[in-house]
């Protein structure tokens, strides 16, 4: 037998038992159904919020919304870069897509942090501080499963910058969701909680993302 018709013998081997590989959805699609499920935990969130009275405290901060919409904004862009990213043939620059909308986010809080200090009635105490930090971070966690989840089978060549990318997509989300239970002011503690609770997510998402987004990865040093 020749080299060649050994070589043609080998590559039928090898390839007689090759199933065909799924193509992942695009991007845009996948960030789509992982905004389903924010929309899903937010309609868990407004059911049982008669459940939860005590949380239901309206803030006199004129920010609140404002910085509500500017989170919702960082979290589907985060959202839609990570995945971007999560392919191998995609650039860098996907990751400073949601920079924008995060540094809204970031000028609004502090500007209702502001306004708590000239506004009456306006609430803030550590019991506050523990409501808010717990509540980030209990939302966040099916949205930090899901985003993972979605992410696993594309075993991204850049898993720390799509962990903390998916990280931040997650808090932001659970940050806007807290609004539908818990209105609050964008005091000292409040933005200590926020801030606490974002980087708790971020870092969970890091940490499970070294070990489930690249189970059998050898790339798995780039950034």
């Amino acid at each position: 037998m020749s080299e060649s018709e050994q070589v043609s013998q080998l590559i039928g081997q090898l390839s007689a038992d090759l199933t065909p590989v799924r193509r992942l959805p695009p991007p845009w699609l996948r960030t789509l159904v992982w905004l389903a499920v924010v929309l899903g935990v937010a309609a868990i969130l407004v059911a049982t919020r008669t459940l939860l009275p005590a949380l239901g405290i309206i803030g006199n901060d004129p920010f609140m919304l404002p910085g509500a919409y500017a989170s919702l904004a960082t979290a589907a862009l985060a959202a839609i870069a990570a995945f971007e990213l999560s392919l191998p043939d995609r650039s860098d620059w996907w990751a400073l897509l949601p920079l924008a909308p995060l540094l809204v986010w970031v000028a609004l809080n502090g500007l209702g942090c502001l306004a708590t200090l000239v506004i009456p009635g306006t609430q803030t105490s550590p019991f506050q501080f523990m409501v808010c930090l717990g509540l980030i971070v209990a939302i966040s966690l099916p949205l930090t499963a899901a985003m993972i989840f979605m992410l696993r089978r594309t075993r991204p060549l850049r898993p720390l910058r799509v962990g903390i990318l998916g990280g931040l997509a997650a808090a932001a989300a659970a940050a806007t969701l807290l609004v539908l239970i818990h209105p609050h002011d964008s005091a000292v503690l409040d933005l200590a909680a926020h801030a606490v609770a974002v980087a708790v997510v971020i870092g969970l998402n890091v940490l499970l993302g070294g070990r489930l987004l690249v189970p059998a990865n050898k790339f798995r040093g780039r950034l």
